[in-house]
């Protein structure tokens, strides 16, 4: 399988920020406010693939990332940024259009986004910027310039690294709606493009630049100029969950030996090191874009005047809880990078704790540009904290996944995390909860579901994300793609066996719990079940 075999981490140190960046340091600066100077600024965003949020240099990742590194140095480093839904096309969907999956409609990688759903680059046009999006749109199967966007350049679905993709055929491109064949290598190739607009703007005009890359996406294919720079380095995973400990969902110990799993993973045999290196590699190429998209403003004289935005649509397991890629509510699944850039714009400098989502960045932009709000955003506007100001808009998320037909092993998730305590609920299989202490666990090995010192957090948790997984009209309800074959369904003969039930689920028939279900959870639950056993008992 073409170099997807080779490479894996997570848990490695959070490494260095450098004094200048650790904690928030509120900094004196001229201009801070858009409207209060009068001054909106130009707008880059950069959404990476697959980027988890600790797999950079400035992260303590023994990878080359300067441009990134830098910018983090000189900005802002949202240390809690997480997307509400971690897969590729819902996520995209919640960037531009500030709304959570259960809103937009995008449920999978199959699902287009709706032509009459607004997404914020259409309000920055209503105010005069010049709009363009260079790379991945992956909404529905298409590549057609979407409406919001002056300029555009994509390709249909997950694109190809090279001219010919994986079935040898040629890979095209969508330049406003003409198909153009692909002449590099893809990360490079966009970065021209990009950089060809930006010289040919009008130059008293604000614009937004929205690059999408398809990189570091799998099958990991480095630049030829990285290829072979670094080392195979296998991930160090001994404070992670391996996916056979107590309290461990089914789903999880299962999934191990499956297209997602560390056993057989995308049904093949992963050498970790190796992998790990290819992801590291390919990464190269999208640090490399960044840094020609800054030295392009810098000579275009639109640099002190930009802000940048450097993100991803989702994290990337590399073996934690004996899994990899993403679609769960687990941390390095969920948990993204998000780089703040634009000192003349900015009073904060340096890392900020407070809890973002993808779904803020719209209502960020849109904040920070002086220009119409959403009318049906899910997401807060974290501008104010960018400025200095000492407020957190967001105290918790809502996190929500549905099941996939073609990847069966991960089932329908919600989860609820705030700054201490996730709390996850599985829909439609016969599975445990989970509840993880964040602070005192942050690579979630204990689930506290059963422990009943947390049964209050329990109770409480349940309720609040029961009401946050509302819709906009109040409803509840799933939706699923139409099923076309049996998905990667595939084990590996030697591998693991099916999980069994968890131990404090096995009973011996008549046993007096036997009717707990029916009884909410609470202080007066026990009581409650003995009463109910002893008026069956007397009717009896």
């Amino acid at each position: 399988m073409i170099r997807l075999i080779r490479s894996l981490p997570f848990g490695k140190s959070l490494g260095f920020i450098t004094a200048a960046v650790t904690g928030l340091l509120l900094l004196p600066a001229k201009l801070a406010n858009a409207e209060d100077n009068g001054q909106r600024p130009n707008v880059v965003v950069v959404l990476v693939d697959d980027l988890r949020f600790d797999e950079l240099g400035f992260m303590g990742a023994d990878v080359p990332t300067p441009a990134m590194d830098r910018l983090a140095t000189e900005g802002v480093v949202m240390r809690n940024a997480f997307v509400t839904t971690s897969l590729c096309s819902p996520s995209r969907a919640s960037f531009l259009t500030g709304m959570a999956m259960r809103n937009h409609g995008v449920v999978d990688n199959n699902v287009p986004l709706a032509d009459d759903l607004t997404i914020f680059p259409e309000r920055l046009q209503q105010v005069g910027y010049q709009t363009a999006l260079i790379g991945k749109w992956h909404m529905g199967t298409g590549a057609d310039p979407r409406r919001g966007f002056d300029h555009w350049v994509s390709f249909p679905g997950q694109g190809s690294y090279r001219p010919r993709d994986l079935l040898g055929r040629p890979a095209m491109l969508n330049i406003n709606g003409e198909a153009v064949p692909q002449k590099g290598y893809v990360t490079d190739e966009l970065t021209q493009y990009a950089t060809e607009w930006l010289n040919g703007l009008e130059r008293d005009r604000l614009f937004l630049l929205y690059v999408a890359h398809k990189g570091v996406h799998a099958p990991f294919t480095s630049a030829e100029r990285h290829t072979g720079t670094l080392m195979p380095s296998s991930p160090d995973l001994s404070a992670s969950r391996t996916g056979d400990e107590s309290g461990t969902p089914m789903w999880v110990t299962n999934q191990r030996n499956s297209w997602h799993g560390v056993e057989f993973s995308y049904h093949d045999v992963l050498a970790m090191g190796e992998f790990r290196r290819d992801y590291r590699e390919t990464l190269r190429s999208v640090d490399d874009s960044i840094g020609s998209l800054r030295e392009t403003l810098a000579q275009l004289g639109e640099l002190e005047n930009t802000i940048v935005f450097i993100t991803s649509d989702n994290g990337f397991l590399l073996g934690e809880h004996g899994l990899i890629d993403k679609r769960n509510a687990y941390e390095a699944s969920m948990r993204v990078p998000m780089i703040v850039w634009g000192p003349r714009h900015l009073l904060a400098q340096g890392e900020l704790e407070t809890l973002v989502a993808n779904i803020d960045l719209a209502p960020t932009v849109l904040d920070l540009a002086g220009a119409e709000p959403l009318d049906a955003a899910d997401g807060i506007s974290f501008a104010p904290m960018l400025r200095g100001e000492a407020t957190s808009p967001r105290s918790e998320l809502v996190y929500e996944y549905y099941w996939e037909f073609n990847y069966p092993q991960t089932p329908t998730t919600f989860a609820l995390r705030d700054d201490r305590f996730k709390y996850i609920q599985y829909h439609g299989v016969w599975d445990t909860e989970e509840l993880f202490d964040l602070s005192a666990d942050p690579h979630e090995t204990l689930n506290l579901v059963a422990d009943p010192d947390y049964e209050n957090v329990l109770i409480d948790m349940r309720l609040r994300l029961f009401a946050g997984l509302a819709s906009r009209d109040g409803t509840r309800s799933i939706t699923f793609s139409r099923k076309f074959n049996q998905g990667a369904v595939f084990r590996l003969q030697e591998g693991s066996r099916a999980a069994e039930f968890p131990e404090r689920w096995l009973r011996q028939p008549g046993t007096l719990d036997r009717l707990e279900h029916v009884i909410p959870d609470g202080p007066q639950k026990q009581a409650l079940i003995k009463r109910l056993n002893e008026a069956l008992a007397s009717d009896e």
